[in-house]
């Protein structure tokens, strides 16, 4: 956290939080062990505030403007947007989670996701797709593409969600990838996503099977049989 959160009740969105002194020696520490640190940051202070401190990813950046955008992809750091986030808890019955405070601080990052996405591709910003979500808003997430549709197209909402992640982690020979070598994680769905990317938004109605390492871990079609290894059943 280098800055202010929307559930959290006892600081403003646009405070910054640790020392630069304390960011720089975890992310130092991070480095010395062959990894990398993300944080939370949604005003352009406190994103520059992590980045200049070491950080390589940012996970929200709501806030971010034009000239933070350009100077991040100049370091190289990668941006998570969640804005299905903040739509969840803006809606019943989910928004009675948030008591008065937050619920005003929510509609303050939710007002300004879309156009901190619309920045960040402007920018040339790499763009993860992740998930800030917490206990029953968990079946929202697939509700991001479709969020997203907006303001980028369904192919680089897909590689967001695919081999840009992979990237992220340094698995890119691994996941987000069908080729030779790579982990068979492989979902057969009705249509294309590319055509339309809501499709993602109702899986349920849309999936045929799941592959998982190269097995059938679950299956809707007669011609696909799952591995004796998972009982999976699809619940409406």
């Amino acid at each position: 956290m280098c800055g202010g959160g929307v559930a959290s009740p006892s600081d403003a969105l646009d405070m910054i939080q640790f020392t630069a002194e304390e960011i720089s020696a975890i992310t130092t520490t991070a480095k010395q062990s062959k990894t990398y640190v993300t944080a939370h940051a949604y005003s352009v202070d406190a994103i520059r505030h992590a980045v200049d401190n070491g950080v390589r990813g940012i996970e929200h950046g709501n806030f971010i403007d034009e000239e933070t955008a350009a100077y991040c992809v100049e370091l190289g750091v990668v941006f998570t947007p969640t804005l299905v986030t903040y739509y969840g808890m803006s809606r019943p019955p989910f928004e009675k989670f948030l008591d008065e405070t937050s619920q005003i601080k929510n509609r303050q990052v939710l007002a300004s996701g879309l156009n901190a996405l619309s920045i960040l591709k402007n920018a040339g910003a790499t763009i993860c797709y992740g998930s800030d979500l917490l206990a029953g808003l968990h079946p929202l997430q697939n509700q991001e593409f479709s969020i997203r549709s907006s303001v980028l197209t369904a192919g680089d909402i897909l590689k967001s969600a695919t081999i840009t992640g992979a990237n992220y982690l340094g698995m890119e020979h691994q996941l987000g990838c069908i080729k030779k070598g790579s982990i068979a994680d492989i979902l057969i769905l009705t249509a294309d996503p590319l055509e339309d990317i809501a499709i993602l938004d109702r899986i349920q109605d849309n999936i045929v099977a799941i592959i998982k390492d190269g097995r059938i871990v679950s299956s809707k079609s007669s011609l696909l049989s799952i591995d004796p290894l998972y009982v999976c059943t699809f619940q409406s």
